[in-house]
This record gives C-alpha cells, structure tokens and sequence, in this order.
C-alpha cells in the first residue's frame, strides 16, 4: 500500500528581513541577499511570501502586504504550544536545527511549514482536528491563506465552512459542583521534615546545596500556629541569586497543605515567575492530573478566555478578526486553563491580531452575569476558581493577592491564612498600585459604560439593567433604582466628551456643560499653569500639587461630588434590595440564584460603590484646607495631565495598607527575595540591623503586632571569579553618536549575547537605529522595546531563541528578563537608574526616608542595580559582565554588587578590550 502524499506548503517565497537587509528564497529555488528597498522591489512581483511574524517582518521593510505567516500555521497545527516567534524558535519547536543566518532561515522557512502540515495530516483523526477542515475553510472565507493547505493536508480539500467549529460553549467540558472545603488544622511544618521533603524534590542525584536546605527549615517558621489573635508569622528571608528558594519554600508549604488540608497561597509579582515556580511543581506530583487538582494557578478573570464574550465577538466577525477567533477556538480546545494573558496561549497572538481581539473575549469590564449566563457551567473560569478552592497551592500575583484581601475573598471564596511572597522586594509597588485611586476621563467613562452599556458605535457591552434583566425581572422592587441610575449615570463623561477634553483648543463651552466635564478641564488648567514652558511644550504628561487648589478647581469638584452623591443612591438602593432579597428567601432560593445575586452584589460594590466613595472623598479633599508645609501626609493627591486629566490619590506609606489588609489577618507569611535588604557597605553581614529595618519598611514587615523573623543565605556563586564589572569614566553622555559608540562596541566584544537598558525611551531608539547596522552585518539580531512590533514577553521570547542576541529595553525588562547561560552574558546601563524625580517621590523621599532624602534615593538605585546584576549569573556555570555608561556614577553605590566582585572604572576602549578577554578565555584572567 502506498503512503499518502506528504503535504506540500503553497508555492511562495520565502522571506525572513533584518536591520536594513533580508534574505528572500525564490519560488524556483533561488536565494538572494538583498537590501530592504530591494527587497521590497521583489516581492512587488511575486506571490505572498512566507515569513514568521508578519508585523515584525513587514515592518522592517516599510511594506504592507499579504503574507503566509507561519505563526498562524503553528497556532492552528500546535494549540497551546508556545515557541519564540523567530526563525529559530519554530525550528527548536519542531526538532530541526536551529539557522545561524537570515539565509539559512529563509532557506528552512518551506521546510517548517512542510513539517507543520504533516503533523496536521498525521494528527487528522484527532478528536480536537474532528471540525479542524471545516473551521479552516470558514477562516478561508475571511481571507486567511492557509485555508486550502490546511484543508488538503486533514484529507479535506473540499471541506465546507463550519461555524459550529466557533461553539466553545457546547464542546467544552462542565465543571462540577463540589462540598466547602472545612478550615485546615494548624499542625506546624518541622524543620527536618521540610528539609527531607526538599531532598526529595531534588532528587538522590543532585548536588548538595546545605543554604538551600538551611532555607527551607528556617522557612518553616512562618507554617507554625497561630500564638495571638492579629499576630502573624512572619519570615523574612533574603536568598541570593542560586540558592534555589523556590524549591525551598515549596517543600515547607506542600508539607503543610498536605498536613493540614490547607491551602497555601504563593504570590509573585510577575507573571513569568506563576509560571516558573507551575512548572517547578512537577517535582512535588509526577501525575499530571493529580498536580492539576493540587496546583492551580490563579489570575483575576480578566486574564480568562469569556465564552459569552467569545460567543458574542463571532456573531459577526469579518476578516481578520474571524480568523483570530478561529485560533481562539483551536487554542481552547487543547488549553490546559484557558488563560489568554501569559497562559499557554502564545505572547505574540495579539501582535498578530491586535490586543483589542484579546480584550474581546475576557471579561476585562466586571460584567459577568454568573449562573444567568448560558455558558456557566462550562465557564473556563469558574472551572479554575473551583479547582483553587481545593488546591494544596494556589500560584498568584501580588494584585490578585491584595485585591482579595480587600474585598474580603474572591468570587464567594475566602481569604487564606498562609501566604509565600516571592519577588517580595516588589511589595512596596504592587501595594502602591492596589490601593491608589484615579479619578480621571477614562475612569468615569469606564464606569459610564458599566452602567450604561454601549452607546452607539459597535461595542457590544451590556449595560447593568441588561445584565441584571432576569434579576428585575423577578423582583419590580429593583426597577425604580435601576432607572434612577439610568438618569443618574449621564453626568458622567463619555467618549465624545474625553475627546473634546483631549484637543488643548478647546474652550469649556466646547468640551460640554457638565460637572465632570469641569472639573476635568479646572485640572487641565491648574497643571498647565504651574507646568514649566518646556513641560508645556513636550508631549508628555504634566503633573502638578493639589494644593492650594485654586478656586475654580474647588467649585468644579464640589459640584461633582453632589452629581455622583445622587449616582450613588440609587446603586445604593440596587444593592440593599438584592441583600434584602437573600435574607427574605434564605429557606428557598436555589443554590445558583444566590451565586447570581451574591455575584450582582459584588459587582455593584467592586466596580461602582467603593470607586464612588473614594472619587467622591478625594473631591471632598480638593477644597479641604491644605496641609502645612512639610506636615506628614496620610494620602498624597496630586494631578496629571495628558490626554486625559486626572486626580490621583496615593497612601505615603502603602505598606501599611498592605499590613492591615493582608499580612495582619494572616496566621503565617514567608516573604522572600533575593534583593530584600539594601546593602549600605560592601562588607556581608547578615546581621546589620539598619539593613534589616529598611527592608521590614519596605516590606510592611514593620507595621506588625510582632518583630519579624530574619534570615539571609549568601549565593553559592563565586562572583569575584564569574563576574566583571566596570564604570566607564568617558564622557558617552555628550552626544548621541557617542553613547550608540559605547553600546555597539560592548555587544560587538561580547559577540552579542547582551540586554541594554535604557531609563529613556528616545535614547534607546536612537541608539537601535544607530547600531543596528552593525551588529546585523556582524550577525547578531537585535531586538528593542518601543521599536519592534513585539510585545515585552515576545522579545525576551526571541531574544532567548535567537543565538548570541541582543535586547534594549527600559526599566520593565530590568525584572522580566530571565535567562540562563550563554544567552545573556552582558548587561550594560545607559545611564544611573535614579529614581524619577515626581511629586509622589519628593514626598516620599521627604518623609519615609528617616531624615536623609539621598539615602532614600541610594537604596532604589542600589536595588534596581542589584536587579539588573542579577541577571547575568542564573546557574553555576554562567559568566557575565555588568557595564554602567555614567562616569558621574557614586562609588558610594558600589557596595549593590556582590561582595568581592570588584569594580573597576576604565575608559570605553579599556573595557572594551576587558569584555573582548573575559569571553575569549575559557578561564577569565585575574
């Protein structure tokens, strides 16, 4: 019997372009080295090309064309595979050797997607590939070129469109309804069972790590019973770089949970470490479906695919955005929790489709309608608030975590008692951002719409009376207060008002009559007046003090006060009858009705109640006597003007915030970091009290009913004999062309392999434009933030699947990127990452910082430093080279490098030869 034939990609081109080149591999067989207008002359003739990553690619050439992107060849053959979105990322996905040049890829790029084809023909029975043909050809039909080899490799080619292939909400699964989970005991972890757990987690074969082991038992402290009412547990534990903590703190809290029958919360603050420590947990339970019901992770709803949502954005999809949903409901059914922010649904799908597709089909508006949906039983995330309900771990985010924390539990679940604050030098911010408040355009319209729903145009939002419809309709009592905020709702901007509001020409009689309308315009006009001209004059935003408001300012925001007092009576009132309506039926409303209504409660507070009471105490504020100079703040209100308008509220200290809400009703908390304390000298000592009390400030360690147990484990890497560091003394600050010098001249020596960080935007994209050239010609690929039409994951993606490449960014990717060996070998500084000089810092430098403003300063600089050090050495093996542009550095700041790491200051052609040394010996020289 004769095989079937291979399935063959369609007869294009192949095109892969980089910085002012590209290869293009001709139909009949012939590859050519071309410049980007030559390229683009070629392709003027020839059919769509196959590329990967169509934005990026096209970009590079100025062009906008079809193309046969193999992204979405992949998306649709592999759902819930990620690969980096490079020529080499598809090749190690699919086992094929990775290409060293644009040439070799552009020469892969047909085989790629032969291979691609074959496993959809080979995988054709499939449950999943039952509806794939007919999915494909309805994609087909929106314009989406792969339809017909698609079709032709599942056997299909004549396949007919299917939307019921786009009905997520009948072929995924129900969840099930399960008994409350009882509270856990409070047996305490012993220390030598967690470090025998540990050693088990390791494995017989690996090699002794005695800091890591010390960790995990001194760890076990913040596992221990509750002594006191209010008074928790808490360890604060600083592990350096290598110590390997997440295994560490993994074995006392999987110990616990199980002893217990508990839950354990684990939090990050970014998202690329939930999925690390996910992934580290397949140590703890090798079954797979044994780790899915005793590890979930857990995001706020709005990172989850809505079916509604998704049911709603493919009733009328056309074009572009149908073919985005049809990988949508590929990916769905192969998604291990359906989490479309960061989960295993690629980074770079919403560069291919647009991030406004994603925002779609998630419920990012706070407008679920729970049990009255037709697809709640089979909703993705309720299926992963059930399983957290009766997970041993629960992998979150420090927001998610503070969030709960406020409304007192997410969804109708509880508030855990035992939390793991990894990355927890990040607490400071992550309280900062969850117990702020804006009152800005943007966020009264946002409300306006929550409310009212869409007004025109072709948004499909529901308005509140909508979706609390069956509700009304059981209960006339709600209707009065439905249409008094009806009414009431309209003193709120719109979009039609925000963008008159953004056009700096307009008069107030242009903008509209409005309260809100007024306030926003009095707060655009006391930030311009006290701006500098040349804040004026730069696009961007302006921030000015509160105080003294001006007069015009105080009446605008006394009169909105009383606009959104009578909003909130009637939504008052909505929610009284809804609670009054569960005490009347107690006995007899059924068991998903009390969900719906408990649900429409928590809405009503959540998204409309609580922002209400915070907007209306900070206007309440603006004409409140201001305070005396250099008095002690509880809040810090101050303005920014952009676009929009907005008045900002910020605690002085967050951390307080973050103790009373969270870490004083828990019974233990272990928070943890490698950069918690900040070193003042560069002499280690473990016991360095003022150290210690700065990192109990920052933490909101300091803000407990009991002191904090301390515990530091030095890193186990030799960094005198890993690492160089260096500050070069030349002046690379006097001009553009010398500071693009320092950076091409560094990531050359170093052959690439390098992360430049920038503390400017504009600077780091003159200096991509102007190094490009070379680093291309000498085959390094480069990849910049605010440059390339990637996302920040997708670039650090492509920056680890590219070999010996190079990545600028700015401060984001300072913690984002995480990368291991030979990938990342050079971290260069543009300049002393100091911190912004805004109103909030001049007040918190004034007042949190004990007396000496400069301290206060030095201690972020120091952090941030010791962050972006600590991405050069990951593993025992890696070496590394740290580089600061700034001669004007302090050497009082040189004590956030490792001890015995020395630093050396040198001209840039000394360190460039230093670098060029360092990487071409196997042994660094002394």
């Amino acid at each position: 019997m004769e095989s079937a034939p291979r399935p063959a990609p369609p007869a294009a081109p192949s095109l892969v372009t980089a910085h002012g080149r590209a290869a293009l591999l001709d139909p009949d067989g012939e590859l050519r080295l071309l410049t980007t207008a030559e390229a683009r002359a070629a392709l003027r003739d020839l059919p769509p090309p196959l590329v990967v990553h169509g934005p990026a690619t096209l970009r590079r050439l100025d062009l906008s064309s079809p193309v046969f992107d193999l992204l979405d060849l992949f998306a649709f053959v592999l759902p819930a595979v990620t690969a980096a979105p490079t020529p080499a990322g598809l090749a190690r996905a699919l086992d094929f050797d990775p290409p060293e040049t644009i040439e070799a890829a552009a020469a892969l790029l047909p085989d790629i997607a032969t291979a691609l084809l074959g496993r959809l023909g080979q995988g054709a029975s499939l449950p999943m590939n039952r509806r794939a043909a007919g999915l494909a050809a309805l994609m087909g039909e929106a314009g989406w070129p792969w339809a017909k080899p698609v079709a032709a490799a599942l056997g299909q080619p004549a396949a007919r469109p299917d939307r019921a292939a786009l009905r997520l909400g009948v072929i995924l699964p129900e969840w099930e309804e399960e008994a409350p989970r009882p509270p856990p005991a409070a047996y305490p972890v012993p220390p030598e069972a967690a470090r025998e757990r540990l050693a088990g987690l390791l494995g017989g074969g690996a090699e002794p790590r005695p800091a890591q082991s010390d960790y995990a038992s001194a760890s076990t402290a913040a596992f221990a019973p509750p002594e006191a009412e209010g008074v928790p547990h808490c360890v604060l534990a600083e592990a350096g770089t290598g110590t390997g903590k997440t295994l560490g703190y993994l074995a006392p809290a999987s110990l616990w949970a199980e002893r217990n029958q508990g839950s354990v919360w684990i939090s990050t603050y970014t998202r690329h470490l939930q999925r690390q420590i996910e992934q580290e947990t397949a140590r703890l339970e090798g079954d797979a479906a044994r780790r899915r019901r005793r590890v979930v992770l857990r995001k706020g709803r709005e990172n989850y695919l809505c079916l509604l949502n998704f049911e709603d954005a493919t009733a009328g999809a056309r074009g572009g955005n149908l073919v985005g949903l049809g990988l949508v409901a590929r990916w769905a059914l192969a998604s291990g929790d359906h989490d479309i922010a960061g989960g295993d649904l690629p980074g770079w799908f919403a560069e291919l489709f647009g991030a406004g597709l994603l925002a779609q089909i998630a419920d990012r508006r706070g407008e679920c309608i729970h049990s009255a949906c037709a697809h709640w039983k089979r909703c993705t995330i309720e299926h992963v608030i059930r399983r957290a309900r009766g997970a041993d771990l629960v992998i979150a985010n420090h927001a998610l975590v503070m969030a709960q924390a406020v409304w007192g539990g997410l969804d109708d679940a509880g508030v855990p008692t035992r939390y793991v604050f990894d990355e927890g030098h990040h607490l400071f911010d992550a309280a900062d951002s969850a117990f702020a408040a804006e009152l800005s355009g943007a966020s009264m319209a946002e409300l306006r719409r929550w409310l009212l729903g869409a007004e025109g145009g072709r948004s499909r939002a529901r308005g509140l009376a909508r979706r609390l419809e069956d509700l009304v309709g059981a209960d006339a009592q709600l209707a009065p207060p439905i249409e008094a905020m009806r009414a009431a709702a309209r003193v709120l901007p719109g979009g039609a008002a925000l963008a008159r509001l953004a056009d700096p020409a307009a008069t107030l009689d242009e903008i509209g009559p409005g309260a809100a309308e007024a306030f926003l315009a009095a707060l655009a006009a006391q930030a311009r007046a006290r701006a500098a001209p040349a804040e004026r004059e730069a696009a961007l935003d302006i921030e000015a003090d509160l105080y003294p408001a001006e007069p015009a300012l105080a009446a605008a925001a006394d009169d909105l006060g009383r606009d959104l007092a009578r909003l909130e009576t009637p939504l008052a009132a909505l929610r009284a009858r809804l609670a009054a309506r569960l005490e009347e039926e107690a006995g007899s409303i059924e068991s998903a009705e009390r969900q719906r209504i408990e649900a429409a409660i928590r809405g009503l507070t959540r998204r409309a109640l609580d922002p209400l009471a915070s907007w209306r105490r900070m206007l309440a504020a603006v004409g409140a006597a201001p305070p005396e100079p250099g008095e002690r703040p509880h809040h810090v209100l101050f303005i920014r003007h952009g676009r929009d308008s907005a008045l900002l509220s910020h605690l002085l200290d967050p951390t307080e915030a973050f103790a009373d809400a969270v870490a004083s009703r828990a019974h233990g908390l272990l928070i943890t970091s490698a950069t918690l304390r900040d070193r003042t000298t560069a002499v280690e000592d473990a016991e360095q009290d003022a150290e210690w009390r700065r990192a109990e400030a920052r933490s909101g360690a300091a803000h407990l009913a009991a002191p904090a147990i301390r515990a530091a484990f030095a890193s186990p890497f030799d960094y005198p004999a890993q690492t160089r560091i260096f500050i070069v003394r030349d002046n690379l600050r006097a001009s553009p062309e010398a500071l693009a010098a320092g950076f091409r001249a560094l990531f050359l020596a170093a052959g690439g392999g390098a992360l430049g960080l920038f503390t400017a935007i504009a600077r780091l994209r003159d200096v991509q434009a102007r190094i490009a050239p070379a680093l291309d010609a000498a085959n390094i690929p480069l990849f910049a933030q605010h440059v390339d039409a990637m996302n920040n994951a997708t670039l650090v993606e492509s920056f680890r699947a590219e070999r010996n490449a190079c990545l600028l960014g700015t401060d984001a990717m300072r913690d984002g990127v995480d990368i291991p060996g030979n990938a990342l070998r050079l971290v260069v500084f543009e300049r002393t990452p100091w911190p912004r000089p805004d109103i909030l810092h001049r007040v918190r430098r004034t007042h949190l910082s004990e007396g000496d403003p400069r301290a206060y300063d030095d201690a972020i600089v120091r952090l941030r430093l010791r962050q972006g050090f600590g991405r050069l050495i990951r593993r025992a093996g890696d070496r590394g080279v740290f580089v600061l542009l700034d001669r004007a550095f302090p050497s009082r700041l040189e004590s956030a490098f490792p001890p015995g790491a020395a630093v050396q200051r040198a001209g840039l052609a000394e360190t460039v030869e230093a670098v060029r040394r360092f990487f071409a010996s196997d042994h660094p020289p002394g």
